[in-house]
């Protein structure tokens, strides 16, 4: 395998760390006369489908952009909706995922959820905690901006207490401040439903990533789209500014 199969910089074929923007639930309920919320379950099916087939392909880290900070300007009841199917999602996924060696990590203020919502969460992310296999990242209640402010604030802080010198920020620094922290570099990050923006998902994490975008809406997206996605990259010349 060539260095341009296999990826400059990446030595495998297949990506250490994959994000998805899963866009389009609404648009695929709205074709087909549905309510959104036939749209976001069908969206957990994509998801559970993608999970899978992730694991299947050696993917370490796969992280899903559930809901974005800027998600709270919807409607109180399609809120209401989606918080629902998270609940559904993690009691039902949650054996199955600790099973298959999956550990589960959130990133963003989740707390910001209802008490029940957010005792959940933190049973997942406890009962799952030692698994080695793969890792899950779910996103929720994030913001690239706010994650990259909060970064930039703490070491503000640590500067201005003695504990860090201004010569001594590096990226590092940055990075080991975000939400992130300790998983591998952001490989591939793909989007679905035909947009074409980051939409303050993952910025400072996907400076070098590769980035692939599908008109499928996300509830159509599986297996297949993923491992095409995947191939994609292997495809790729990843020179990271570089010859």
């Amino acid at each position: 395998m060539d260095d341009a199969a296999a990826g400059t910089g990446s030595g495998a074929a297949v990506p250490r760390h994959v994000a998805i923007i899963m866009d389009g639930n609404g648009r695929w309920a709205q074709r087909r006369g549905l309510p959104r919320i036939a749209g976001h379950r069908k969206g957990i099916e994509a998801a559970r489908s993608v999970v899978k087939a992730a694991g299947a392909l050696g993917i370490e880290v796969l992280t899903l952009y559930a809901f974005s900070s800027e998600n709270w300007n919807r409607p109180a009841s399609e809120i209401a909706d989606l918080m629902n199917l998270l609940r559904r999602f993690i009691r039902k996924e949650l054996e199955a995922l600790a099973r298959e060696g999956i550990r589960i990590r959130v990133i963003g203020d989740y707390h910001a959820f209802e008490s029940d919502v957010v005792a959940l969460i933190d049973s997942a992310i406890a009962r799952t905690a030692d698994n080695e296999k793969a890792t899950l990242v779910v996103a929720l209640n994030y913001g690239s901006q706010f994650e990259i402010t909060d970064a930039v604030r703490r070491i503000a802080e640590d500067v201005r207490n003695g504990r860090l010198g201004v010569d001594d920020i590096s990226n590092e620094t940055i990075e080991n401040r975000l939400s992130t922290q300790g998983l591998p570099p952001l490989d591939l990050l793909i989007r679905t439903s035909g947009e074409k923006r980051l939409s303050n998902f993952l910025l400072w994490q996907s400076a070098y990533a590769e980035l692939l975008f599908t008109d499928t809406l996300w509830p159509d997206f599986g297996e297949g789209d993923l491992n095409l996605a995947v191939q994609d990259f292997a495809r790729r010349d990843r020179r990271y500014g570089g010859l």
